[in-house]
């Protein structure tokens, strides 16, 4: 069998090596880019010489995603593909040029990989089509979550500096009457001379609780009564460091984009659910204790089909949940940092789920309990121990 090994280029071409049976190089370093032409050539290249129908085997590390239009091309034609941890190739691309490195070496590195290390080896399986337009939308759910948490932080901090104490007058920063009162009495100085009638009858107006308007009045102008004490000059004009209007305008700007990013999030979910419930109608998944219709979707397009996971260590050294292994004679290190691998929304939810499990499912409560009362671990290493039992079910 020969085997290509491909270094992969997000901008630029891509160098390829083919290798014999025996690991010897045939021919040159190939260029060659994203392009069927391209790729053919390099198929005809590397059976040059064999048997037509001799399998063949691609090598290459997950660049990007410049790796997927190039396995999908190799894969409908037959040839195994395999995508090799990046670490991997970087400890052995130092040993065997500890000083030097470059695509050329990259490729040779890569091309030689699976007759050193092959039981780290897989057979890449793409998923299908509905499967993976299910994790993109999974990714781009999480994305809009770090960018509404993100806003909301931005937000939370400038009113914390420049309006001391306000979050603790109105409470949620982010209820609708709040943004009503950001648009009309964002000036300290005004506000702090209102008629204290006249703001409690806005702010009923605005949807605060007709019974605590006169209270939330009253804290409002006393938060800008501190604000133009700490901002203010000593005489009690206008602050010299912050311009209330161009804040408030800042603030208003980031309250709509998190509206916004809110929609979005609202859309994609609802995405997200529809495709969820087309290709697991039965819903299996959500009855296990602490999964729910998020977490089921994330486990559903991610894993896809588990029959590609031979055994439960195959399952589990790909989800990543589990910790690095440090053992030398009879010593062993515990308490290690868990690996890298897997799906990022998995480990999330695998987590998550796993700290709701542990409150309701006996099981799971005791491998909680054993991991802090017998085994000295902290309890974010405990609720990790729960989630590769908790995801173990999922599989």
């Amino acid at each position: 069998m020969r085997t290509i090994g491909i270094d992969l280029a997000i901008v630029g071409d891509h160098k390829a090596v083919i290798l014999d049976d025996q690991s010897n190089p045939v021919g040159k370093v190939l260029r060659l880019q994203t392009d069927p032409a391209c790729l053919e050539a390099l198929l005809r290249r590397a059976r040059e010489g064999t048997d037509e129908e001799e399998p063949l085997r691609a090598v290459m590390e997950p660049t990007g995603l410049a790796w997927l239009p190039v396995a999908s091309y190799l894969i409908q034609r037959g040839v195994t593909v395999y995508l090799v941890n990046t670490q991997q190739v970087s400890d052995l691309r130092k040993f065997y040029k500890k000083h030097a490195k470059s695509d050329r070496i990259d490729a040779r590195v890569l091309a030689r990989l699976p007759w050193v290390n092959p039981d780290a080896l897989h057979p890449l399986q793409l998923s299908p089509a509905e499967y993976l337009s299910g994790q993109r939308w999974c990714k781009q759910q999480e994305e809009l979550d770090e960018l509404m948490t993100a806003t909301k932080n931005r937000v939370r901090a400038w009113e914390r500096a420049f309006w001391p104490g306000l979050e603790d007058v109105v409470g949620d920063l982010f209820a609708p009457w709040v943004y009503r009162w950001r648009e009309e009495w964002y000036d300290p100085w005004q506000l702090q001379e209102a008629k204290p009638r006249q703001l409690a009858a806005f702010l009923a107006h605005a949807g605060a609780d007709p019974e605590e308007v006169d209270s939330l009045a009253a804290g409002l102008q006393e938060v800008a009564r501190r604000a133009v004490a700490l901002f203010g000059t000593p005489e009690g004009g206008p602050s010299p460091y912050v311009d209330y209007a161009t804040l408030q305008d800042q603030v208003l700007r980031e309250l709509r984009l998190l509206a916004f990013f809110e929609n979005e999030h609202r859309a994609v979910r609802r995405k997200v659910q529809k495709l969820y419930r087309q290709l697991h109608p039965e819903r299996h998944v959500e009855s296990i204790k602490g999964v729910g219709e998020d977490g089921a979707a994330v486990y559903v397009f991610f894993i896809g089909d588990v029959g590609r996971f031979a055994t439960q260590k195959d399952f589990r050294g790909w989800h990543g949940l589990i910790p690095a292994s440090e053992q030398s004679s009879d010593a062993e290190k515990k308490g290690l940092r868990i690996t890298s691998a897997g799906p990022d929304p998995v480990k999330k939810y695998g987590y998550i789920n796993a700290e709701v499990a542990r409150q309701w499912d006996p099981q799971i409560a005791a491998i909680y309990h054993n991991q802090m009362m017998n085994k000295g671990a902290h309890h974010c290493q405990a609720v990790c121990a729960c989630a590769t039992h908790l995801l173990d079910r999922v599989r």
